[in-house]
């Protein structure tokens, strides 16, 4: 019947199949028996066993219910696994994603960081630059001053010699013209002194 196919499916035992009655299935049993008795010979070997002892439905259906219970047993454990499972990949994916937004605020905190460092080093360099500027201005005009300087020496280093003599030239022609001037005025004295004398007597 279906429900012994079902039990045997399920891992359950059939009840065994009868064999025919009579010969050939036919129900005739008396011209067996006759014959038996009439030749006396030994009764017929028992039918092989096929499918093992009999048993009731109740029996089957208990194997049946045994190995469905199995089933549920084994499909909670794996329901348990995979809820475990899924409750650990939930917190691992709730710690990384904690992780990732705390590292994206310490990037960002960072980044804006070193953006007003930038700005500051931009203006720094802006106003380095300005200075540099200044100076540069201010070098240039300091070597060309050393550079007059340099000139006027190495001028009057040239000509030192020749102002030296120059100068001792005009003191020495100084020196000369006063003793003259000097002279001319004694002269001069004493010409006078003699016309006067000249007048008294």
């Amino acid at each position: 019947s279906a429900e012994d196919r079902i039990a045997v499916n399920m891992g359950g035992t059939a009840p065994p199949t009868e064999p025919p009655a009579g010969i050939a299935g036919t129900g005739i049993t008396v011209f067996a028996q006759v014959s038996a008795h009439s030749q006396r010979k030994a009764a017929p070997p028992p039918p092989p066993e096929t499918f093992g002892a009999y048993t009731t439905k109740a029996e089957g259906n208990n194997g049946v219910m045994q190995m469905i219970g199995m089933l549920v047993q084994e499909l909670d454990k794996e329901m348990n696994v995979a809820e475990a499972e899924e409750k650990d990949a939930q917190g691992d994916y709730e710690t990384l994603m904690k992780d990732s937004a705390e590292k994206r605020a310490a990037d960002s905190k960072s980044l804006s960081e070193k953006e007003a460092a930038k700005a500051d080093t931009a203006v720094a360099l802006e106003k380095h630059t300005e200075d540099k500027a200044s100076a540069s201005k201010e070098l240039a005009a300091t070597n060309a001053f050393i550079a007059s300087l340099h000139a006027e020496c190495d001028w009057i280093l040239q000509y030192h010699g020749v102002r030296k003599e120059a100068r001792a030239s005009e003191i020495d022609s100084l020196g000369k013209a006063k003793a003259v001037l000097s002279g001319a005025d004694f002269s001069l004295l004493q010409t006078g002194n003699r016309g006067f004398l000249r007048r008294r007597s």
